[in-house]
């Protein structure tokens, strides 16, 4: 059996990390393992084929392997070039799920792993998107515009822009209909951000989007949780990470929270 090589990570040598760091988020992740524990057996995700563009932390390790012990068959990307944990990354790849995300990826990488993201292995293609920021769902609705009239990528607005401008470009020169074949089996999306839903609803409110999508944004699960106790969590690690002032016994005024 010949080896798996299809992921792209920064180190290997820290699988053995991100295992240890996973097994601990487990613990403190009881809803999914509380999934895992009921639908396992039945695996309800079977023939579900899941491109993910998530930031590649260990978090999210352990919701891609609860989507594959459902059923599920998964491809990963960060949807951000300096948030992977490259632990993380490597402990995925270990257990033979496609990863393509390190820490400090440039723009060209960035937009060459999203497009690797739905090129699967077997010559098959996603049939689901989990999109936070909703630059993998972007890709395939630009890309498909291109396929029609290049001129939509004369015009860049951004550096980023720039990149993926000419991604697209390269592999349009490769297979001329490589968005439409790509879109063609996806049968919906999530997407979890206010960036990623205004997308969505700009292209929904054009009749342009190609196929159903969930806003998790603004769901009660993310809303009274995520956006309480995450934004909370992350705002003190954020200033401890930035500033390595010790917290305890300041006197903190938020404003504009909400």
């Amino acid at each position: 059996m010949s080896a798996f090589t299809d992921f792209k990570v920064a180190d290997m040598s820290l699988a053995d990390w991100g295992r240890k760091e996973i097994d601990l988020a487990e613990t403190e992740m009881p809803g999914l393992m509380a999934i895992r524990e009921e639908y396992a057996g039945s695996k309800p995700l079977t023939g579900a084929r899941i491109a993910g563009s998530l930031h590649m932390t260990i978090q999210t390790a352990v919701l891609i392997e609860t989507l594959k012990d459902l059923g599920a068959d998964v491809r990963w990307v960060s949807c951000n070039i300096f948030s992977t944990q490259d632990h993380a990354a490597a402990a995925i790849a270990a257990g033979n799920t496609p990863v393509f995300a390190f820490k400090g990826e440039s723009l060209e990488e960035y937009w060459d792993f999203t497009h690797r993201l739905f090129r699967w292995g077997d010559g098959g293609a996603a049939n689901m998107i989990l999109d936070d920021g909703g630059d993998a769902t972007l890709l395939l609705h630009l890309g498909k515009d291109a396929e029609k009239d290049i001129s939509v990528l004369d015009s860049p607005g951004s550096e980023e822009e720039e990149v993926m401008f000419a991604s697209i470009k390269t592999h349009l020169d490769q297979d001329p209909a490589w968005y439409s074949k790509a879109a063609a089996d996806i049968r919906g999306v999530t997407e979890e951000t206010t960036t990623g839903v205004h997308r969505l609803i700009e292209m929904a409110r054009k009749e342009t989007l190609l196929f159903p999508a969930i806003n998790v944004n603004d769901s009660v699960t993310k809303s009274k949780f995520d956006n309480k106790y995450g934004c909370r969590e992350s705002l003190v690690d954020g200033i401890r990470r930035a500033t390595d002032v010790m917290m305890a016994g300041k006197v903190a005024v938020v404003a504009g929270y909400g």
